[in-house]
């Protein structure tokens, strides 16, 4: 049955959705929310609104915004991690780094309200939840590769975590930077984090390529 607005207009129904197509909305729009806003700035109301349900709906299915906020960068954290373990693919180190570094380019690249939200500070972020610490795991994989080739060089592995955390940390100052200044190309931004990381500051390539994709 239709209503009837102040002019006389008729309104549609509310359509009711079932339980997990609603939850997901509200994730969506509590992503774009909380990436566009901050978490300070975002309310429960305004996510209801958009959803165009009542503020109980929310609290519902989250408990609050703490709630609603601690699915959303959950679900970032374990999607980047995701890509770049999935990028993980060739057998030489350097390639591996290309990989890594076009990983995160990449998401910056297509994911770009998901990265917000990793990058923005919440009072609520734990110790598992911050962008950092989704650096941090990926320092660790970095850190495996980077002990074999160690080894294989004579090097002490036991210096692997410390260039492994300098390593994803640059790629990750790097991909904040270029997320604001979007140029040049993110392949070119890789070829040239991949310059200064596998042929170091004495021997740079003075024009840097990709052996994983192509230089555009």
């Amino acid at each position: 049955m239709t209503e009837q607005g102040d002019g006389g207009e008729k309104q549609r129904p509310r359509v009711r959705m079932p339980a997990a197509q609603r939850r997901e909305q509200l994730i969506t729009i509590g992503r774009q929310l909380f990436a566009e806003r901050g978490y300070d700035a975002t309310s429960v109301e305004e996510v209801a609104a958009r959803a165009k349900v009542s503020k109980p709906v929310v609290y519902e299915h989250f408990g609050g915004k703490e709630g609603l906020y601690a699915v959303v960068v959950d679900r970032e954290v374990r999607a980047l991690l995701d890509r770049i373990a999935a990028a993980l693919t060739a057998g030489h180190p350097r390639e591996l780094l290309e990989q890594a570094a076009l990983a995160l380019l990449d998401y910056i690249d297509e994911e770009p309200h998901g990265f917000q939200v990793l990058v923005r500070n919440s009072p609520l972020l734990s110790a598992s939840g911050s962008f950092s610490s989704v650096m941090n795991d990926v320092a660790h994989q970095v850190e495996h590769i980077l002990g074999a080739e160690f080894k294989s060089r004579g090097l002490d592995p036991r210096f692997a975590e410390l260039y492994s955390q300098a390593l994803v940390g640059m790629v990750a100052l790097v991909g904040q930077w270029w997320r604001e200044a979007r140029k040049p190309k993110k392949e070119m931004v890789a070829a040239h984090l991949v310059n200064l990381a596998w042929n170091g500051l004495s021997h740079l390539e003075a024009k840097p390529g990709l052996t994983t994709r192509r230089v555009r």
